[in-house]
């Protein structure tokens, strides 16, 4: 079981590291109690664009460090990105990232990018 997002994007948010609000950092709003709901425009897309490049810019050289961990396992636990370097900020910074690019490429694509987060 876990929490999910809908809407003009969807996914799973990462257990135990992404918090449902975690679009709000890109620039939305959050509205409903039980869902937060999100929507983004092209008026939103410099500052999605910028929380991007700060996220990337603060995980640096460890972003291709990240990307090939998770590249080569399906699961993870505490022991094994200790065993790497990886920290669980990290992995939370990155689960983000991937929001980030998400809602990038949505507003991109259609112009704007609506969606619902379970809470």
């Amino acid at each position: 079981m876990g929490r999910y997002y809908t809407g003009d994007i969807n996914g799973k948010f990462w257990f135990a590291v992404q918090d449902s609000d975690c679009a709000s950092r890109f620039g939305g709003q959050a509205n409903d109690p039980q869902y937060i709901e999100y929507y983004f425009d092209t008026d939103h897309l410099d500052g999605v664009m910028r929380e991007i490049n700060n996220i990337q810019e603060s995980l640096g050289d460890n972003l291709q460090k990240i990307e090939k961990f998770f590249a080569d396992n399906n699961g993870y636990n505490n022991e094994m990105l200790k065993a790497v370097g990886i920290t669980e900020k990290m992995v939370s910074d990155y689960a983000d990232l991937e929001m980030g690019i998400q809602i990038r490429d949505c507003i991109i694509e259609q112009g704007y990018c609506a969606f619902d987060a379970e809470l």
